[in-house]
């Protein structure tokens, strides 16, 4: 059997990050027929189509969610293998007080926690979940070393220095049989008219409010939840919909229903990770070593900008 080449399953994770083959070629600087003939030789191998179209660019199949999955890992590891060796890992001491928000902690950072303490055993990780003022906080009073958080909601700009690593689109979600997907282009004022899911958790409201309040219209809220699942869920069995990034997206509620995702032809900001820590503060072999290892995945996993498991 013929296997992958790093080139194919490089096209791939870029049509399912852009979600359009035309934008992943332009992202690739290639052309199109280079891009669709590179998935069509995976699929080829794989036994599977990959992918599907639709009337604004392709979706992942079941095969294809799975596939990604396995595509991502695949290239974060070669990346980190190819660097490695730069790295005098072993002489890297010391102990790392790492703290997250709620949403990086559930859908971003385990598998790089993972890796992380593969390649520096001798890193003693302690490992802290908060809100975003308390994190601030922690970071400006020497509580915590380092963060990964929303930098997009960070309010301590003088005493905080931070790195953007991850720009998440903020897409529409809804049920697998809603009417608005059969049509070419979605705006707020469509969703303006639609019973709404609002999540709440680490400010997601807040951030919300900032887009909508440069509208006349506002959404129509029926449910409040600091719980993605729960917003999943509902949104799959249509009692609403919501807007909410890619890093979050899966196609799937608990429940086993479809989420679709579009996007919107309203300008909506992304949903900025990265990382934070205190302005004017000498950093140690283990805050350096973990700030170059995120920047690691950035032609793989963390410049899946959009990370969309369609």
């Amino acid at each position: 059997m013929n296997e992958p080449t790093i080139r194919q399953i490089r096209y791939f994770i870029a049509v399912a990050n852009m979600g359009q083959i035309s934008r992943a070629a332009m992202e690739l600087n290639v052309s199109q027929s280079a891009v669709t003939t590179a998935v069509k030789q995976l699929e080829e191998i794989v036994g599977a189509p990959l992918l599907t179209r639709h009337a604004g660019g392709v979706a992942l199949t079941y095969e294809g969610n799975i596939f990604l999955d396995h595509a991502r890992r695949v290239m974060a590891s070669v990346d980190e293998a190819i660097r490695s060796p730069r790295r005098l890992r072993d002489n890297v001491k010391g102990t790392l007080r790492l703290a997250m928000i709620y949403t990086v902690a559930g859908y971003f950072l385990p598998p790089y926690i993972e890796r992380f303490s593969r390649a520096f055993p001798s890193v003693e990780l302690q490992l802290t979940e908060a809100p975003r003022p308390a994190i601030e906080d922690g970071l400006v009073s020497g509580t915590f070393d380092l963060a990964v958080m929303l930098t997009s909601n960070i309010i301590d700009q003088e005493g905080l220095a931070y790195e953007t690593l991850l720009q998440s689109r903020r897409r529409l979600w809804l049920s697998s049989q809603h009417p608005l997907l059969e049509q070419p282009a979605i705006s707020l004022s469509d969703v303006a008219k639609l019973q709404y899911i609002m999540l709440t958790v680490d400010e997601a409201s807040n951030t919300a409010q900032r887009y909508w309040n440069q509208k006349s219209y506002r959404p129509k809220t029926i449910f409040r939840t600091s719980s993605v699942e729960a917003v999943r869920s509902m949104v799959a069995n249509d009692m609403g919909v919501t807007i909410l990034s890619d890093m979050v997206y899966r196609p799937w509620s608990l429940d086993g229903r479809r989420v679709e995702v579009r996007a919107l032809v309203d300008r909506i900001p992304s949903m900025d990770v990265g990382l934070a820590w205190a302005a004017n503060v000498e950093q140690n072999a283990a805050v350096r070593a973990f700030r170059e290892f995120m920047h690691i995945g950035e032609a793989t996993e963390i410049a899946d900008v959009q990370r969309p498991l369609y």
